[in-house]
């Protein structure tokens, strides 16, 4: 399976996907662009400028497009249509130019797992880098992916809880799939 999993920042996806990588050996960790993007010398601002985000955007769309199984997915294509489209500049994003290759990259997902803002599961107000946008973020994400904005019919999970009611959200779903 192809797993990502999404959410606005501070959410608990990295600790989710480290766990699943913990629970299921087999599978193997494509970090989020940032990271990625960071290690090859690329040097973000503080608020990431809208050229920042489709520069992630394009890098995750790219994993997305290598092959191979067994994959999780710390973020994907949607989390970035999310902060781009809820960026101060957002007016000069060209959307409909990106969907396309979007929904192209997202069909090669068998699950987008969406990690919500829960109050007081992770992140404090004092520890929030940006409170209301990472609100933003999280109710663009939710449209995105759980309402499946754009129609493109992939499967979506939201967990909620501990990190391990999380976990064991994920993994039932995933032993589901594998017995249809």
């Amino acid at each position: 399976m192809r797993i990502a999993v999404s959410g606005a920042h501070r959410t608990g996806k990295t600790t989710l996907v480290a766990a699943l990588l913990r629970a299921l050996p087999e599978y193997i960790a494509i970090e989020e662009p940032y990271h990625r993007l960071e290690e090859e010398g690329h040097v973000f601002a503080a608020m990431p400028s809208l050229e920042d985000f489709e520069l992630q955007l394009g890098r995750s769309i790219e994993c997305l497009e290598e092959p191979g199984e067994n994959r999780i997915f710390d973020r994907c294509p949607a989390d970035f249509l999310a902060y781009l489209l809820t960026h101060p500049e957002a007016d000069a994003f060209d959307l409909e130019a990106s969907l396309a290759r979007v929904e192209g990259a997202m069909r090669g997902l068998d699950l987008i797992v969406f990690v919500p803002i829960e109050p007081g599961v992770h992140a404090t107000s004092a520890e929030e880098e940006d409170p209301d946008l990472r609100d933003r973020v999280d109710e663009e994400l939710r449209d995105i992916v759980l309402a499946d904005r754009w129609g493109f019919d992939f499967e979506a999970l939201e967990v909620t809880g501990t990190p391990d009611a999380r976990l064991r959200l994920v993994l039932a779903r995933i032993g589901a799939a594998g017995r249809d």
